[in-house]
């Protein structure tokens, strides 16, 4: 199986001891090629030393609503200078992570907008797609993408919503990243959504060092874990695990212009 992990968080402090060896083995088990997310301005330089140092890794550059207290207004102007002088590097890939996050109730949800929308037309003006996170806020951003209407769309994170919330972000051209969090058995709504879905929507991530599968609870989540999370969903989904390889990473490659 050949794989392409769409979304990890590899330049955290969670890889610094391992992380050379751990992109070997992910090599190892098929995983082809990685995308790595900034989530401030505080790790974009990191995230790009990182993925200079493979020609497989791939960086996505953006302000991640959970950390919205550490955001700066001058911060989406960098953000927007990262990107200029970026423009047309191979290893560059999408704006993000983005999106909106209704689930810490703490954040406020004006300045996330605020900030979401910013970034949103950044992506639009540079022609990349963009990587969403969304949790407890879908109504918000499916409304939000409707105005933005991307040429190239991207990837929604992580997707658990409904049958209904799948089928309006598909519309908008979007694919849904799926991961660890769908293998838990208790994810009996998420399951019945993925087994409707379609194939030519899917795209595969880790979230690593988060979301670990059921197969490996409690552990630091990685791109090693991919073919094992493939395998999981792939039950779930009543196809074999080198059918959904196969569509996830042509999707991804069409998403990323690969």
């Amino acid at each position: 199986m050949e794989l392409i992990d769409t979304h990890t968080h590899l330049d955290f402090p969670d890889f610094d001891a391992d992380r050379t060896a751990l992109l070997a083995d992910s090599r190892a088990v098929g995983v082809r090629k990685i995308v790595v997310l900034g989530v401030d301005q505080g790790n974009w330089q990191r995230v790009w030393e990182l993925v200079q140092s493979d020609p497989d890794l791939h960086a996505a550059f953006g302000l991640h609503p959970v950390f919205l207290d550490d955001h700066r207004p001058e911060h989406l102007s960098e953000l927007a200078d990262w990107l200029t002088r970026l423009a047309g590097h191979r290893q560059l890939c999408a704006v993000g992570e983005i999106g909106l996050d209704y689930f810490i109730e703490s954040l406020d949800r004006e300045r996330q907008q605020t900030l979401f929308e910013a970034q949103l037309q950044l992506a639009a003006d540079f022609n990349l797609p963009a990587l969403i996170h969304v949790r407890r806020s879908h109504a918000a951003v499916v409304a939000t993408l409707k105005r933005f209407k991307l040429k190239r769309a991207g990837i929604i994170h992580a997707f658990a919503g409904s049958r209904e919330e799948a089928r309006e972000y598909i519309k908008l051209g979007f694919k849904l990243g799926l991961g660890g969090a769908a293998t838990w058995p208790q994810a009996l709504r998420m399951h019945r959504v993925l087994a409707e879905l379609p194939l030519e929507s899917v795209v595969l991530e880790t979230d690593s060092p988060d979301m670990a599968p059921v197969m490996f609870p409690g552990q630091r989540n990685s791109p090693v874990h991919l073919p094992a999370i493939c395998t999981a969903l792939a039950g779930i989904m009543a196809v074999s695990p080198e059918q959904l390889a196969a569509v996830s990473t042509a999707n991804a490659c069409e998403v990323f212009n690969w």
